[in-house]
């Protein structure tokens, strides 16, 4: 059978592959997407949405128990978890077809099986009909990551879930362990202990949320164990004896070995590329720690291959691998492309509080050597925070003492995922604190305080 031949080959069909797929047809080109499982991959189908729908029933359960305190009454408050799994996996599927669609309309061409890359510009697919062959000069890397799983901790689907069990319980856990407080981690840990689970996080780093800022870690850390979430930090679980219906944890913490017995556990350690299989190392790819070594505008070295998202390394957020895809897309098609700079994205995690940042910490901007100033505003000072009952939160920001360069702004609190992008707007822009602070914010709105954060670094907030 002779090969399809195609301008643009993208491998992968989650928020890198499917937008790098649509930004390259909408250029001209001839398109074909290939993917193993589902059109949106991890991302929509198994990660950021189904998690954000169960997050949201958590929320609105959450809420029904408060509401004595906004005049109202509500009586039996109750859950049944299969509905709310259910309602999110609708969310998921939803989403999922609007890909298929996308792809119809921007006539991209869809093969849905296994990759792997025979030669340079050659995809060969292992599909339910047997193998494609197909040639191209541009090919696009969006394969993603899964799990890490650590020997002794693998999960087994019973008592030990990945986040894809987690997103499909098979029951609601009576006494939880955490391993790991990253987004997932503590997206999970916060979902299962507001509907009531005896719920321990084991964190091996100093803090929790390791990757934001550290004040911003201690702010959550302690609304986290307001709500009887247990948290142990500087702690490693060192094995798991299963037995039946329970687990006992072996965790080491201060030198020491204790056990405790849980009824189920979550792994949440970290993300691994999926590089094998693809032919990439007999290509000269160089992969490094299961990710694939790129440059600034995600080219392998490799004449032609590209690679981009989870499988391309960290930051491992959807927002950045469309970014890259569309980058790339570009760059195929001599446009003037412009790298996707580390430091302008933003990160979101959707616990309760929700903490979202973008840019450097404190500690990060001191590292290299900035002389900074630094802005703090507590929601307890906004209006519209104490009038929505949730006025549990902060917005830091740190700026560049010379120039007055925005160089980092973190958020803990309700709705912080949707307020971090006026900063990333802000960072875009390359503003200084003068132009944030001749901005005119809307009141009331929680928003309100990133204006305040802003004149606080400048000794010049109003209301605290």
């Amino acid at each position: 059978m002779a090969a399809k031949g195609f301008d643009t080959i993208v491998v992968g069909a989650g928020p890198g592959g499917y937008v790098a797929a649509i930004r390259a047809a909408q250029l001209g080109q001839n398109v074909a997407i290939i993917e193993r499982e589902h059109l949106g991959g991890i991302c929509l189908n198994w990660g950021c949405i189904p998690t954000k729908a169960l997050l949201r029933s958590a929320e609105v359960f959450h809420l029904m128990h408060r509401a004595k305190e906004f005049g109202l009454s509500a009586g039996k408050i109750d859950y049944d978890l299969p509905a709310i799994v259910k309602r999110s996996r609708g969310v998921a599927k939803q989403l999922s077809s609007g890909i298929g669609h996308l792809m119809k309309k921007n006539k991209v061409t869809v093969v849905m099986g296994e990759a792997t890359i025979p030669a340079k510009g050659k995809v060969s697919v292992k599909t339910d009909k047997g193998v494609e062959e197909l040639t191209a000069p541009n090919i696009i890397l969006a394969t993603g990551a899964r799990a890490r799983e650590l020997p002794g901790l693998e999960a087994d689907g019973d008592l030990v879930w990945t986040y894809k069990h987690a997103l499909n319980p098979p029951r609601m856990p009576k006494k939880l362990l955490v391993i790991g407080s990253g987004a997932i981690g503590i997206e999970f840990a916060s979902f299962f202990n507001t509907l009531g689970a005896d719920t321990t996080v084991v964190e091996v780093m100093d803090r929790v949320l390791p990757v934001e800022d550290a004040e911003i870690s201690a702010f959550a850390k302690k609304s986290f164990v307001k709500q009887g979430l247990k948290i142990m930090e500087k702690a490693m679980v060192k094995q798991l004896d299963r037995a039946k219906g329970k687990v006992t944890a072996h965790i080491e913490v201060g030198g020491k070995v204790e056990k405790q017995e849980f009824d189920t556990v979550i792994s949440a350690v970290g993300i691994v590329g999926n590089v094998e299989g693809l032919g990439l190392e007999a290509l000269g790819v160089k992969i490094d720690r299961t990710h694939v070594v790129t440059d600034a505008y995600c080219r392998t070295g490799v004449d032609g291959l590209y690679a981009i998202g989870d499988i391309a390394g960290a930051p491992w957020l959807a927002h950045k691998a469309s970014h890259e895809g569309v980058m790339v897309a570009e760059l195929i098609n001599g446009l003037h492309a412009h790298p996707v700079k580390p430091e302008s994205i933003p990160g979101c995690t959707y616990c309760h509080p929700q903490v979202a940042s973008v840019g450097l910490s404190e500690a990060k901007a001191k590292e290299q050597g900035y002389e900074i100033k630094v802005g703090r505003f507590p929601f307890i000072g906004n209006g519209k925070a104490i009038a929505m009952g949730d006025a549990d939160g902060m917005i830091k920001t740190v700026f560049d003492a010379k120039t007055g360069e925005l160089l980092g702004a973190h958020m803990v609190g309700p709705e912080v995922t949707e307020m971090i992008q006026g900063y990333v707007v802000g960072k875009t822009l390359e503003t200084t604190e003068e132009e944030l602070m001749h901005t005119v914010f809307p009141h009331p709105t929680i928003s309100e305080s990133m204006h305040e954060a802003v004149l606080d670094a400048y000794d010049r907030a109003i209301h605290i």
